[in-house]
């Protein structure tokens, strides 16, 4: 079954929404979108009532706010279209009269009134489109676009000590003045938040004992920084500056939010420069938007960031990378928070009500998938994939969401599966589950339908994949039966052992899939080579006539996804990058698949030992072709045969030189990882997209592909324990007892036999041990019988034994001799 991806939906499972893609500049306030500040109403001098005055008059000169296009029937509608005068409060409340000179003298909990009929911002265009297989890096790294003139920064000299010494003197003094000044001009505008901020290099000079530095400082912080990997900030002052924040008195925290929003109010036009894209970078670091009472003004820092171009994303993107790993998790953090109470305020009179203000999301979103792309561009990445995991995600209508996803793709219409990266795999697998049995229930009713539209009678075992082999001939049954059913693969599967009386409700399908895997990829068999350094399984390159059994091995993987069962396969993670080039089958066959991008590290991670060497190769420092004497040409040996393969045409006259080597190293893990196996690896990937063939595969990452067949090898039995049911004992019966003390002192071989016995599996689910819902129930027998095992309900029946010794040795051989159904 071949699937077409959803409209302009990405064709990367692995590779995050292009960040910004497609989206236009920023959005902007019109003259009526938010009223000035209002003056402080006591103690503000004439000064200052005039400074206010000139800057309402600079706001009534906005321009009016262009027109964008409507969203789509549940999409991120337009908020309402009159004044916002409740954000103009906000504003005033930020300004009103110190209560005292008690609040400037001591550190308090920043307080903010309440928000809950806030007026949105016109929210930004909708256009989210993402590009098929774009990554990041497809910009270049100097952008061709004209850059527009950077204006002239003020000059402002204090250093990291000279804050630091001010903030001491605060605190013992008790006097916060200059503390004050320093936020409240700092943050008060995105020039002087680069004034304070941006990097100067100075030169100095001394002329007369005196140091000079003041023209050089001004040339020098009004010097561009416009490439990809430099953002120009000070990134060391960023950090003491909002660490140093939170515990100044509340007067000097609103200042901060004051200019903040001064900032974000002000007028646009073009495009940002990049003073503009480090002050973007710089606010979206301030630890006080952790605070639910400053969301408000977060959720439009976001929308403008949301709504730069793709090109300044790229920019926004190489900075963030530079970006410690602590600080780099507080504002992924932050942003997930962001979401999760959003979705789910413990407070809702917090907020804005949901309808008014559905932008917040989106953008929020938007802007950690530029993290996220971030995150990906480095190896090792900065932070964990599974960090960019929100678990409050697992409570909403994730069918609903994945099925707006494939009727919309990605257009106006915002699902979360846009931005894959931020359900948990937990979630997914509730997607890839919920999409198979729907896939089977069409299935099965359309096979119904044939029978009955045929006047034949029907047969319940027509809506299953009925699967019947020996034991004694497991393999070519089990290809003979696959390849002759294959219009039935996507039914519920039924196995059953020919000469056995055992009833499958799922137990015989667990065990036909761990003996079927462990005599596929026995060493004799010569499908797979077991590399023993890396402890994993690779196709073995030897030719043959007919690779069906690699096809079997394919859908055996795809029918273990699709009906939930874990497998104790052993593929590095290479393997599964390759069953997601493409992750959906391309309709036209001559197109190549299982072809991915492979590096130096993918061929570690199967044969460390021939990697090592080809790194020592890349870092020789001397003469490469005079001391290696190699060629373009590798040689592999097949069933006692030397054969010799070149690299490229003509390679056994190419020699390997210095200038060349990096060049040779790549074709060679090409060819060891993609084309000496492309034939086994093919048959292997359409075996099992024949089975998994869905839209679902798109939101999986390879390492999520690995999980979802695999599972967990590592085995939590005090998990297992919490996680426990009990019929006919309670957890504090001596049995019980004596039980968990065996268990837990088991070897982990014994763990894992115990495990495969009472499960059919000796690998934890996606969920963990809590999903397997395990049970043991007390068994009226006599304590000379061993235990037996329900794997169709993971459920094991224990006899009451008397003590500890009798326990131990019976389960030992109950779960070590644990092959074979029968019933009672």
């Amino acid at each position: 079954m071949s699937l077409q991806s959803p409209p302009a939906a990405t064709a990367a499972a692995d590779v995050p929404p292009g960040p910004g893609a497609g989206l236009p500049p920023g959005a902007e306030l019109n003259q009526g979108s938010a009223a000035s500040p209002s003056a402080e109403e006591g103690g503000e001098d004439e000064e200052e009532e005039e400074e206010e005055g000139e800057k309402e008059k600079e706001r009534e000169k906005l321009p009016p706010i262009p027109s964008a296009s409507s969203a789509a029937a549940g999409g991120l509608e337009r908020g309402a279209k009159n004044q916002f005068s409740t954000f103009s409060n906000f504003i005033t409340s930020i300004n009103q009269k110190k209560e005292g000179i008690g609040n400037r003298n001591s550190p308090t909990q920043l307080v903010i009134p309440n928000i809950k009929n806030v007026r949105d911002l016109p929210p930004i265009c909708l256009d989210v489109r993402q590009k098929q297989r774009i990554s990041i890096d497809t910009l270049p790294q100097e952008l061709k676009a004209p850059i527009p003139p950077e204006p002239s920064l003020p000059i402002r000299t204090k250093t990291v000590k000279d804050f630091q010494d001010d903030v001491e003197k605060s605190k013992s003094s008790g006097d916060w003045k200059a503390v004050h000044d320093f936020y409240s001009t700092t943050f008060d505008s995105f020039l002087e938040i680069n004034a304070a901020f941006k990097t100067a290099k100075i030169f100095k000079t001394f002329q007369n004992q005196k140091l000079h530095v003041l023209s050089n400082l001004q040339k020098d912080t009004n010097s561009p920084f416009n490439t990809i990997e430099d953002s120009g900030i000070n990134a060391k002052f960023v950090n003491v500056v909002y660490d140093a924040l939170l515990n100044t008195p509340q007067d000097v925290q609103k200042s901060v939010l004051k200019g903040i929003i001064n900032g974000l109010l002000q007028e646009w036009k073009g495009p940002r420069t990049k003073d503009d894209l480090r002050a973007y970078c710089i606010l979206l670091q301030n630890p006080q938007f952790s605070n639910t009472s400053t969301y408000v003004i977060y959720a439009h820092l976001l929308r403008q960031i949301a709504a730069l171009t793709e090109a300044d994303h790229h920019f926004l993107v190489h900075w963030s990378k530079k970006i410690s790993q602590r600080r780099f998790k507080q504002l992924v953090d932050r942003l997930l928070q962001f979401i999760s109470l959003r979705l789910f305020p413990a407070k809702p009179e917090e907020f804005p009500p949901m309808v008014k203000c559905t932008w917040w999301i989106p953008s929020a979103t938007k802007v950690l998938a530029l993290f996220n792309a971030a995150n990906s561009l480095i190896s090792p990445p900065i932070i964990s994939y599974t960090d960019f995991y929100n678990s409050t995600l697992d409570h909403i209508d994730l069918m609903e969401e994945y099925h707006n996803w494939q009727c919309y793709g990605n257009s106006h219409r915002f699902s979360f599966c846009q931005y894959p990266f931020i359900i948990s795999i937990a979630a997914k697998k509730v997607i890839i589950q919920r999409d198979s049995e729907q896939q089977m229930i069409s299935i099965a009713r359309q096979s119904l339908v044939d029978k009955v539209s045929r006047r034949q009678k029907p047969d319940m075992n027509m809506l299953f994949l009925n699967v019947k082999v020996r034991r004694t001939h497991l393999v070519s049954d089990s290809l003979d039966e696959l390849a002759r059913k294959r219009a039935d693969l996507k039914k519920k599967l039924k196995v059953t052992f020919v000469g056995e009386a055992g009833l499958d409700m799922g137990g015989l399908t667990k065990e036909w899939f761990l003996l079927l895997i462990r005599q596929i990829f026995h060493p004799d068999y010569g499908m797979f080579t077991y590399h023993k350094d890396s402890h994993c399984h690779w196709f073995s390159s030897f030719k043959c006539d007919n690779y069906s059994e690699f096809r079997l091995v394919g859908a055996l993987m795809g029918l273990a996804v699709y009906n939930s069962i874990t497998l104790d396969i052993r593929f590095p993670p290479c393997c599964y990058k390759k069953l997601l080039s493409p992750p959906i089958v391309p309709c036209d066959h001559n197109t190549l698949v299982g072809i991915s991008d492979v590096t130096l590290d993918d061929l570690f991670q199967i044969m460390p030992e021939l990697a090592h060497g080809l790194s020592e190769l890349l870092s020789y420092e001397g003469n490469v072709e005079e001391d290696f004497y190699s060629t373009f040409q590798v040689f592999q040996e097949e069933f006692g045969v030397i054969k010799s393969y070149n690299l490229k045409p003509n390679g056994d006259k190419i020699p390997v030189t210095n200038q060349n080597r990096k060049e040779y190293v790549q074709l060679y893990i090409d060819f060891l990882l993609n084309k000496s196996i492309y034939k086994q690896f093919a048959a292997f990937y359409y075996g099992f997209h024949s089975v998994c063939a869905s839209y679902a595969l798109l939101l999986l990452r390879p390492e999520e592909v690995e999980i979802l067949v695999c599972g967990s090898p590592e085995l939590d039995m005090s998990a297992l324990q919490r996680s426990t049911q009990y019929e006919g004992y309670q957890k504090t019966d001596l049995t019980i007892r004596y039980f968990w003390d065996v268990v837990l002192g088991f070897s982990l071989d014994l763990q894992k036999k115990l495990l495969h016995f009472a499960t059919g599996s000796d690998r934890v689910p996606v969920g963990g041990m809590a999903d397997l819902n395990f049970k043991i129930s007390k068994s009226e027998t006599s304590t000379n019988w061993l235990p037996v095992a329900h794997t169709c309900f993971n459920q094991l029946c224990l006899p009451p034994y008397k003590n500890k010794k009798e326990l131990k040795q019976k389960l030992i051989i109950g779960i070590s001799n644990a092959e074979g159904f029968g019933l009672e």
